[in-house]
């Protein structure tokens, strides 16, 4: 089982560092009793006490290489006389109804738990070896044996060298200073086999209902790619599954003679919570599966395992509730953090300490936006101050994110749009067309023989959110729920393209509308490159070296769109899912979770003539973007504005977003 190693207090290895004892072994002094907070490991905050008289071995199965705590780098090993000893293991942590899943930090493995409850059981009690005899009394002042004892000190027994490994025989009494070793078989203390054994079993039942997810876990990764704009940003970034920290220099960047002086970066926050909407769907579905188990009904069709999907996804959690409503999740600040770091080390010039102060960062007002802004200074800081714990964001240098709907939510700006497509009903006519399409009618129906459930219990709606809690368990929490063992691959490519309709059709090539409403944003980012070329043909410092902007999936596609990419020959209806089978739109491939689109303006050097003077390259998620036009990977900075000259001059959202008005006078007789 594939988990994070960490350790915490439910560890199975106390931690060791400045903060911690001197090992987990450490022995009272002779003659002083432990403390009610003490133990043979050491004392102090978040260490188990294990049962008296036991001690740690290593769980079977569990590789402490690259797991490291936070002061030490990995747990101590087991002196060799006291392994094979049985545990207690600790009691998994976590809250009733909580669908996560123990990792490895925090309980021993399956084999581990057999194995101790199993060596538990054998071993039969024997009496402990015979103390050896108490020193002879002495009064205050006499001199021990052997000396006046005037001005002595008790010498330090010096550690003794590890003895060779010898065949069992019977105990040998090895005396040390004040304490006495055996060697040979060790004696188990008498233990206890019922409380192992049932924490074995509640921790083994517990375990397998959770599906930790395996790096090549082949229904996970088949089903990944096609989660649309719930896609992880590892999936379209594969890459970054070996390690997501390392920067990923695309070969075509310039470099040598071109110096970055300006970055532009427009950056969909990370990974977040299902909607409100769609938990309420996902509620009704698992009410559904309730109360067919309820009622009695049949066995459901199982799966390749031999198990009931039905069943199985009636008995999983359901923990989503109605506050997470899109709010970002631990992963998605996690992927901020990330994308700082690597953009930091693929551009160090700028993303330099000089220039932290001069940061400019622009939000969407949704908690998610703001929370990924925040998260991505702590990237940085991270990058520029290792080691050292990053401020809150309203303290640091560059300040706090600000926010500007206009820019980032235009959108919700632009009456044409709100009246012609998010609020007509029939704007969306080939995504409702498909609904009812015989690609979705068969997954319906399959859908419904797998859970045992009517057909006209179930709707399209229904089997898309029971698709996407697939993707929100796997990107959330890395786990494999049984709503995933639902759908095949060819399920997964109807359901994609269900949801690429939607977004073709309201933030794509659907309408003009969608695209030309991103005018704003696009010419802003112009206007903060020409003010970086006009410094600088001034001798000056560029005063916004780096400008951040965080915003949705709505926020890039309709930009995409105005700039010419993705487009496909033929339009998406609901009625050529085969030919568009390879087609270019695909929403998660463009803009999954942390998906960012990024302009660098170069300075290079040796220029013949001023025009060559600036060129700029354009990234999408990481990747040099060839220009839509030339599908050259990067543009003089003039020939990129004259080829965009109509949208930088003759495109201003007031007159675009305005309604066409209606003429309601009527002659008089």
């Amino acid at each position: 089982m594939h988990a994070s190693c960490e350790r915490g207090a439910g560890s199975a290895f106390p931690q060791t560092g400045s903060g911690a004892q001197a090992g987990p072994f450490r022995k009272p002094r002779a003659g002083r009793r432990l403390g009610p907070g003490e133990a043979r490991w050491g004392a102090g905050p978040g260490r188990p006490r294990p049962e008296r008289g036991l001690w740690a071995p290593r769980a079977a199965g569990f590789s402490p290489a690259g797991c490291s705590g936070r002061g030490g780098s990995g747990p101590r090993s087991v002196p060799k006389s006291r392994r094979g000893l049985a545990e207690s293991a600790p009691r998994p942590r976590g809250r009733p109804g909580d669908a996560s899943c123990t990792s490895a930090s925090t309980a021993p493995s399956a084999s581990g738990l057999s194995a101790g409850a199993a060596g538990a059981a054998s071993a039969r009690p024997r009496p402990a070896p015979p103390r050896p005899a108490p020193p002879p009394e002495r009064t205050r002042g006499a001199a021990p044996p052997g000396g006046s004892g005037v001005g002595r000190k008790r010498p330090r027994a010096r550690p003794r060298p590890p003895e060779p490994e010898v065949a069992p025989g019977p105990p040998v009494a090895l005396r040390g200073p004040r304490r006495t070793m055996l060697r040979g078989r060790p004696r188990l203390p008498p233990v206890s086999v019922a409380p192992v054994a049932a924490l074995a079993v509640a921790l083994l039942s517990s375990l397998s209902r959770c599906s930790l997810l395996e790096p090549d876990d082949p229904a996970a990764s088949a089903l990944s790619p096609y989660f649309g704009t719930k896609t992880r940003y590892e999936d379209a970034n594969p890459g970054l599954l070996r390690d997501p920290e390392a920067p990923r220099r695309d070969p075509e960047l310039l470099q040598d003679a071109c110096t970055p002086v300006q970055l532009v970066a427009l950056i969909r926050h990370g990974t977040r919570y299902p909607t409100a909407k769609q938990i309420r769907r996902l509620r009704q579905l698992h009410g559904l599966l309730q109360a067919r188990r309820g009622a009695g009904g049949g066995a459901g069709s199982a799966s390749a395992g031999g198990r009931d999907l039905g069943a199985a996804l009636a008995d999983w959690p359901l923990w989503y509730a109605d506050w997470m409503d899109g709010q970002l999740v631990d992963k998605g600040r996690q992927d901020m953090r990330r994308l700082a770091l690597r953009l930091a080390a693929l551009f160090p010039a700028l993303f330099s300490r000089e220039n932290y102060g001069r940061l400019q960062l622009v939000t969407s007002s949704k908690h998610r936006c703001v929370d990924s802004g925040a998260a991505f200074l702590q990237g940085l800081w991270q990058h520029l101050h290792p080691g050292l714990p990053p401020p809150d964001v309203a303290d640091m240098e560059c300040g706090p994110p600000r926010i500007n709907d206009k820019l980032m939510r235009f959108f919700d700006h632009c009456e044409k749009f709100l009246t012609e497509v998010e609020k007509n009903a029939t704007a969306l006519y080939h995504v409702e067309a498909f609904k009812t399409g015989p690609e979705m009618q068969n997954i319906l129906k399959k859908v419904a023989a797998t859970l045992q459930v009517p057909v006209h219990s179930l709707n399209a709606d229904l089997i898309q959110v029971a698709f996407f809690t697939c993707s929100f368990d796997l990107a959330i929490k890395g786990v494999k729920s049984p709503w995933c063992d639902v759908f095949d691959i060819d399920d997964a490519k109807v359901l994609e393209y269900l949801n690429d309709l939607k977004q073709y059709w309201k933030r794509g090539y659907g309408y003009t509308i969608n695209s030309r409403s991103s005018c704003t944003l696009f010419q802003d980012i112009f206007q903060h490159l020409d003010k970086a070329i006009e410094q600088k043909q001034r001798s000056q410092p560029v005063s916004s070296p780096v400008i951040l902007q965080f915003g949705h999936a709505e926020t890039l596609l309709p930009l995409l769109a105005l700039m010419g990419y993705f487009k496909d020959k033929e339009p998406l209806t609901a009625y050529n899912y085969k030919e568009q089978l390879h087609r270019k739109f695909r929403s998660g491939h463009i803009v999954p979770y942390a998906s960012n689109l990024i302009f660098v303006l170069y300075h290079c050097k040796n220029a013949k003539t001023p025009k060559e003077e600036f060129r700029v390259q354009m990234l999408l998620n990481e990747k040099v973007l060839p220009l839509a036009h030339s599908q050259e990977t990067a543009s003089l900075y003039e020939d990129l504005k004259a080829h965009y000259k109509d949208i930088l001059q003759s495109c201003h959202s007031s007159k675009e977003c305005e309604l066409a008005k209606l003429n309601n006078t009527s002659d008089e007789l």
